[in-house]
């Protein structure tokens, strides 16, 4: 038997209209517009929340002097490492949490930010992109490192290109900044500035300790696996054969925590 007025009810949703009885209030609604289910919550959206929550409550304990709020903000670290853990990081919540605890400073020190890489777009005067071997996977990519105290980001440019193939170089111009973990190529917190360089001479040859192979490439025969080059490799070969290429940046998501990567 169906319960009293759900009769009523389904056929004032398909009507449109509103129902009111027994202190109960029909929303005007018709199937044409039901709302639409929320996005699913990926692996990605977990570590990036748990990051942030880490982020939080580490900057938090570097400048409270209140044991309370340390406690909360111990609690609150725990929970984003279960997070993390659930959602598939690599360190098994036992060496996480003494990770994050680890790297808690006191102060501006202690504020927790994204790390910043440094990439190297590098062309010849072929219209070649110069392309590395990363000795850690395998794969091949443009000349990248951390951004290191004491240089600008182009100076960093310069010197990992110089440091990682033999190649010297001058940059022209920034080609975009990318947020990693939105790319989905890093699974930590990370800025990645990439710089369109020109190469100015040199001899190719491979750091020892970073690579085992580099070169420059044609479009038509890059080497494989290549990381990501869906994502940069068309801007990339465009700068490089001299076409204006308007800097990337990631466009902010509406809403921030649960927008479209």
């Amino acid at each position: 038997m169906p319960a009293i007025g759900a009769d009523s009810h389904e056929h004032n949703v398909r009507q449109g209209t509103q129902a009111k009885g027994h202190g109960v209030a029909w929303v005007p609604m018709t199937t044409d517009h039901v709302p639409a289910s929320p996005p699913r919550v990926t692996e990605a959206d977990l570590l990036r929340w748990s990051e942030a929550l880490s982020a939080i409550a580490r900057t938090g304990m570097g400048f409270t002097e209140s044991l309370y709020e340390r406690e909360r903000y111990e609690e609150v670290l725990h929970v984003a490492a279960d997070i993390a853990v659930a959602a598939g990081h690599q360190l098994a919540l036992d060496e996480l949490l003494p990770e994050w605890m680890k790297s808690i400073g006191s102060g501006v020190p202690g504020y927790v930010t994204p790390k910043v890489a440094v990439g190297a777009i590098v062309g010849d005067d072929e219209g070649r992109i110069l392309l590395l071997q990363r000795s850690d996977s395998g794969m091949w990519l443009y000349p990248t490192g951390w951004a290191d105290v004491g240089y600008s980001p182009s100076e960093v440019a310069v010197k990992e290109v110089r440091e990682e193939t033999g190649i010297e170089c001058e940059v022209v111009q920034l080609l975009g900044v990318y947020d990693g973990m939105r790319m989905g190529f890093t699974r930590i917190p990370l800025y990645s500035v990439v710089f369109l360089c020109r190469a100015t001479g040199g001899t190719l040859a491979a750091h020892p300790l970073e690579a085992t192979d580099v070169g420059f490439f044609h479009a038509d025969a890059l080497p494989e696996p290549l990381i990501g080059f869906e994502r940069w490799g068309a801007s990339a070969m465009a700068a490089i054969r001299g076409e204006t290429v308007a800097p990337h940046f990631d466009v902010p998501r509406s809403p921030v925590w649960r927008g479209e990567p």
